[in-house]
This record gives structure tokens, sequence and C-alpha cells, in this order.
């Protein structure tokens, strides 16, 4: 009796013990968190496909998690991806990618070279807003591993725009879709990232992502990933119903007090004043240059934003860019000075101290709008503080504050005399000049869209051009020389942007050097769930 009772203790015992190791086992084979909730007071970006999220940052970045390009980016710069190395051959003008091995989709069919053949193509017949493919001539397989894309010429931001930020599609799904954006099936949202898309409620701007067990860089470290829509993030950061979101600095010290840890981001995006520099007065550069020394931008820090910023360098690239110029002109805030300037061009002032000219005053209007900053929409006061600048110098300003949309029509449409605007990609490859100064290269209603400097296209194409990284910082501090020189915009302060995040799920979050892709500047690197 007595051995019959040890026989089944023992056989208890290790009956608890199987029990402890299968559980152990299991809890290794699932995710080292359960979820990570990401707050956005917005909530709406779009479906995370290529051609179905908003063209701006957080789409992009909403579509990242699902769908993975050649390269990536990290906390330190250009990391492998679906291509673990790569190389250029300029005789032959191709880009060289060594694939990884085992990447299979999210249905579970393996990837291959000829899907990232069939991506160049479909993008070049389907155009897709983030990558542009005009200087991309084709691509072709190289053996069971192997990638070649050949440029049409040369390219120097290929990394940046097609390498980095070109979201790889499965040719098995895409092949028979004649019209991608209207493609809305289920299979429109399988991409080879570390989640899988679940779910997205456009009204309540809430997404939904599963871990993808299968990704070739390993288990994603939370099973799940949810966006939820939060009208005050700093609440749901406080009260633990969300793990991560972007905050206004002036509450980084209570949240730090809290426990959570609060992150930087660099001078990655810029709010300016856009100038419609196509009619008088404003197509005269002292003019403008007059509007400079008015303005001061210390001040619309200080009084708008309670000093959490930085003054924006004239030529538009911030201070902490690679290719950034110190030389780069610079207009001391001086209303004399602006003065001084109006009155060379023959303006009279008045005896309420207010200019004009042939017997009219002048008088310009400024037109204003809630602006979205890294995701979030931020309410300023930035057009009473420049409408005060103004008008210390002499200069009557109406000030017109309008929707967003609304507002971007009018500068898109060259009606308005100023506005204030504002734009990301700073950190990123310094083809943003481009985009935000050559009318050829972007209709954005962020671009100056300026063309009258001959001296200063030709610059701009040559950079484009010029793949020799030393050749090509000359060219680009020669542009923002120029460009301060012309002011066909005035890039005003680069905002402080932070992000807070919980400690307890043991996720480290951070800000992508150069910025995510082209250089978004938004602490949401999927790196981050990736052991």
């Amino acid at each position: 009796m007595v051995h019959f009772i040890r026989r089944l203790r023992l056989k208890t015992i290790m009956a608890l013990l199987t029990f402890w190791v299968l559980s152990i086992a299991i809890v290794f084979a699932e995710a080292e968190v359960r979820e990570i909730r990401i707050a956005d007071s917005k909530g709406d970006w779009g479906y995370p496909n290529p051609y179905r999220h908003y063209p701006r940052g957080p789409g992009f970045i909403r579509m990242s998690w699902v769908f993975d390009t050649l390269i990536w980016k990290d906390d330190k710069g250009y990391i492998p991806a679906l291509a673990k190395s790569w190389s250029y051959d300029p005789e032959s003008l191709k880009f060289i990618f060594e694939l990884q091995e085992g990447i299979k989709w999210h249905d579970g069919t393996p990837f291959s070279p000829e899907d990232v053949v069939f991506t160049v193509n479909y993008y070049k017949k389907h155009p897709y807003h983030w990558v542009p493919m005009e200087d991309i001539e084709g691509a072709e397989a190289l053996g069971l591993n192997g990638i070649a894309i050949k440029l049409a010429r040369p390219f120097a931001p290929f990394l940046a725009y097609v390498a980095g930020s070109m979201p790889i599609l499965p040719r098995h799904i895409w092949q028979g879709v004649n019209d991608p954006r209207k493609y809305s099936d289920p299979k429109a949202f399988i991409g080879c990232g570390p989640y899988k898309f679940i779910d997205f409620n456009k009204t309540k701007g809430t997404y939904l992502y599963e871990a993808f067990a299968g990704y070739y860089q390993g288990r994603p470290k939370a099973d799940r990933l949810i966006y939820t829509k939060a009208r005050d993030p700093i609440i749901s950061l406080s009260n633990r119903t969300v793990d991560f979101a972007n905050i206004k600095p002036d509450m980084a010290k209570v949240l730090e007090k809290k426990g959570m840890i609060i992150i930087q981001s660099g001078w990655g995006w810029n709010k300016k004043l856009m100038i419609n520099h196509k009619k008088p007065p404003f197509n005269n550069k002292h003019f403008r240059k007059a509007l400079a020394h008015a303005i001061n931008q210390q001040e619309i820090i200080d009084k708008a934003h309670r000093g959490f910023g930085s003054p924006a360098s004239f030529g538009l690239l911030p201070p902490d860019h690679e290719f950034y110029n110190q030389d780069t002109p610079a207009y001391k805030p001086d209303p004399l000075e602006a003065r001084q300037i109006l009155e060379s061009l023959g303006y009279i002032k008045g005896i309420d101290g207010f200019y004009e000219i042939d017997g009219k005053p002048l008088k310009i209007e400024i037109t204003a709008s809630n602006i979205t900053v890294a995701g979030e929409s931020i309410e300023d006061r930035d057009g009473e503080v420049i409408k005060r600048q103004l008008e210390s110098a002499g200069i009557r300003v109406d000030l017109v504050n309008l929707e967003q949309a609304t507002a971007d029509g009018r500068v898109k449409k060259w009606e308005f005399d100023l506005a204030i605007s504002g734009h990301g990609a700073l950190m990123g490859d310094a083809r943003v000049l481009n985009l935000m100064i050559d009318p050829e290269a972007s209709t954005s209603v962020n671009s100056a869209r300026f063309g009258a400097n001959r001296e200063l296209l030709r610059l701009l194409k040559d950079q484009i051009t010029e793949m020799d990284s030393k050749k090509r910082m000359a060219i680009v501090h020669k542009i923002q020389e120029i460009y301060a020189d012309e002011l066909p915009a005035i890039s005003l302060y680069y905002p402080l942007s932070m992000a807070a995040y919980s400690p307890q799920k043991g996720i480290e979050w951070h800000y992508t050097k150069g910025g995510i892709s082209i250089g978004i500047p938004i602490a949401q690197n999927k790196m981050s769930l990736i052991n």
C-alpha cells in the first residue's frame, strides 16, 4: 500500500512537472506581450495597404506593420529587411540586393524575387504616391535569391525613396488587380510584415493587428497591436488605457513623474509661411526679405508654444540634417530693417504708421488653420503673433482662420497672400528640397513651387543625379544658400515633438535616425516590436 501511494505521488509529481514544462514552452512560443495600445487623436488614416492609406506619415506607418520593404531604418540608420545586403554598380546603374531566405506571405505562400520584380512593374503601371518610379527602368531576378533594380538615370535618393519605402506586393494576389485603389478584398492586406491586418473601424478610428508567427525576423514581441482614437492621449496614458502616445511638451514632466518614458524627436517637421510669389508685391524678393526681418521666430515659439521649439533655418533643412549648411543666410528680426526695405521700394509711411504706395494702403491677408503635426492636430496662435509682428513693421494685416482642407485648397490655386502651413520629412533625404521648391517635382500645398531662379532649379536637378555623397552635399549647401536668399517661403520654427510610453511591457520605442521611410518624424518604428 505504501509503495502504491509513493508511485501515485511520483506520477502526480511527474504529471505536474510535465504540465509546467509544457506551459513554459507555450509561453515562449507566444509573444512576450499580449497587446500594445497606441493612442491617436485623429484615428482615421485610411486602410493599411499602399493604395488606400492617406498620403501622410501616420498612414504610411499604419501600412508598414503589414508590408515590408527591401531595407529599413532603426535608430542608427539603414538595416536589412527583405534584403540582407545591397550594393550599387555605377556602370550598369543597378542596385543589387541579396534577399533573405525563408520569407513567407501572411497566407503561407513563399516569397520570391519575382514578387519584387512584379512590384516594381506594378508601381510603374499603377503609381503609388510615396515611391517615385520615373527614374526606375525596371527589375530582374538574379537566381533564386537575388534581385537587380536598374535605374533609368542616376538617382541619389534611391535607398530612401525606393528601397526603404516601397512596400513589396505578393504577385499571386495583385497580378489580377487592374484598379488597386478600388481593391478592397481581404487579400489586399496580405503582406509579409511582422503583423497581420485584422480590422479597421473608420468611424471609431481603431486598428487591430495580430502578430505574424511566421515572420522571417522572428515572432513580434506583442501578440496584438491596437490603435485607438483618444481625444486626450495624455489622459489615456495617465489612466494606463494605452501604452504609447504623442504628447505635448508641457506634459512631459507630469508624465515622467507617473513613470512614463519620454522621448524627443529631431527637427523633422517645420511650420512655415507660404508666400504667393506669383503676384505683387510678393514677387519682389526684397519685399519678401522685409517680411523675414519683420518676423521674430523665437517670439512665435515663446508666445504661441511656451518656448517649445527651435527657430528654423531659412534654407529649410534643419541643423541636425547631415547636409545642413551652417553658413545659410539668416535674417535678424528687426522691424526697423523691415521698414527701411519697404521705404527703399517706394512705400510711404502714413499718419497712422502703416505704409501705402501710390495712394493705396499696403494691406495683406494671412490664411491660418489648425495643422496636423506628426499625426496630431495642433491648435496654435501663430497667426495672431505674426499679424502683430508685421503690423509693428507698418504692414496692415487681415487674419483669416479657415479649416485646413479649405486653406490648402486656396493655397493650391494661388488664391492667397500669405498662408501658415507645415510639413515633415526634413530629417530624410535631401530630395525634400526638390519636393518643397521645384514646381515640376511636386504640386503639394506645402511646396513653394518656385521656378523663377534658373540656377536653383538646375542645382535641384543636379543633386538628384549626383551619386557621390560629398559632391552632392556641396550642391545641397548651395541650394540652401540660394533658397534662403530668394525666400519663396519662410520657415518659421521646428516644433518640439515628444512621445511617451509605459515601460511596464518592456518595449523600447525610439525616433528613427533620418525619420522612418522618407523622413517621417513619428516614433512608431516597427523594429521596436521585433526581437
